[in-house]
């Protein structure tokens, strides 16, 4: 099993959103989500949980490529403009720092059109335990 595929399959939560891994390199990671009407909150636009979920999954992602189990330690998440129902979003993820217990990374998710819809860091930590995978994508 990739590392793709034990995060697209093993995370419920992430997969019963939409989200889903689509692409898994040494320090990069990009995902991808949907917008349904089950995404929408009261005021009509998609809900900060749902754009969330979509971060944090492209954040274990990336924090995992390295092939060592890394936890999240601490996420800040800005809202910049409101995803509808429809919009197709794409999350890229960075490391913007390998460090070998607690790496930093940077997430940022956009819609189709290229617009901004917020930014994420986080900082995780890196144990010594192996993920005994066969590879990232």
């Amino acid at each position: 099993m990739t590392l793709k595929e034990f995060l697209n399959n093993g995370d419920v939560f992430a997969k019963n959103s939409g989200a889903c891994i689509t692409e898994i390199r040494e320090g990069y990671a990009r995902g991808e989500m949907t917008v349904t009407k089950a995404h929408l909150n009261a005021g009509g636009v998609c809900q900060g949980g749902a754009l969330f979920t979509l971060a944090d999954l492209v954040f274990a992602a990336i924090s995992n490529s390295r092939g060592k189990l890394t936890f999240g330690l601490e996420n800040t998440i800005t809202f910049l403009h409101s995803a509808f129902e429809g919009d197709k979003l794409i999350a890229e993820a960075v490391e913007t720092l390998n460090h070998h217990k607690i790496p930093f990374c940077e997430i940022k998710v956009r819609n189709q059109h290229g617009d901004l819809i917020c930014s994420m860091t986080g900082i995780a930590y890196r144990k010594e335990k192996p993920m005994n995978l066969d590879g990232l994508q």
